[in-house]
Formats: structure tokens, C-alpha cells, sequence
């Protein structure tokens, strides 16, 4: 990819993008049915997105991952962050 078009992705969103690709390639093999491994993808997208994510939102989001009813991305994840009413 063009690293102009990261560095513009970056000053857009805050977000470091070797952070991102970081995030994406410990994802490759990751068990997502395990609830450790879900909480610690969930604690990293929400350090890499600057938020906080209460106690009760994390558990909600492992929850749902665990059980198969999202997918595991930073997309998803980062919605659920955003939007905890969903």
C-alpha cells in the first residue's frame, strides 16, 4: 500500500496504522472462541483508539465474540466501542 494513503488515514483518525497492521497480523491465528484472547484484542483496539472501555461493555463484547454472533475485526469492535447502546 501507498504510504502517503496511510499518513492520510493517520491524520484523519489519530490512529497509528502500525498499530493497525500490528493489531491485524496477531489476529491471523488467534482463537476466538477463548475468552483471554478476545479481552486482550478488545483491551489493544481500544488503546489503539484512545477509548475506554467499561467493565461491563468489555464482558458484553466478549460475550457476543465468544458466542459467535460478531466476528472478531477492528471494525466490529471498534462500532461496539463506539457505539455501546448497539
Amino acid at each position: 500500500m501507498d504510504n502517503h494513503f496511510f499518513k492520510n488515514i493517520e491524520k484523519k483518525t489519530g490512529v497509528n496504522m502500525k498499530d493497525v497492521l500490528s493489531l491485524a497480523n496477531s489476529l491471523q491465528n488467534a482463537n476466538f472462541k477463548d475468552e483471554n484472547t478476545v479481552r486482550s484484542v478488545i483491551k489493544r483496539v481500544a488503546q489503539i483508539a484512545n477509548k475506554r472501555v467499561p467493565k461491563d461493555l468489555e464482558d458484553k463484547i466478549v460475550n457476543s465474540i465468544v458466542s459467535g454472533n460478531e466476528s472478531l475485526d477492528f471494525n466490529t469492535i471498534s462500532k461496539m466501542i463506539n457505539n455501546p447502546k448497539k
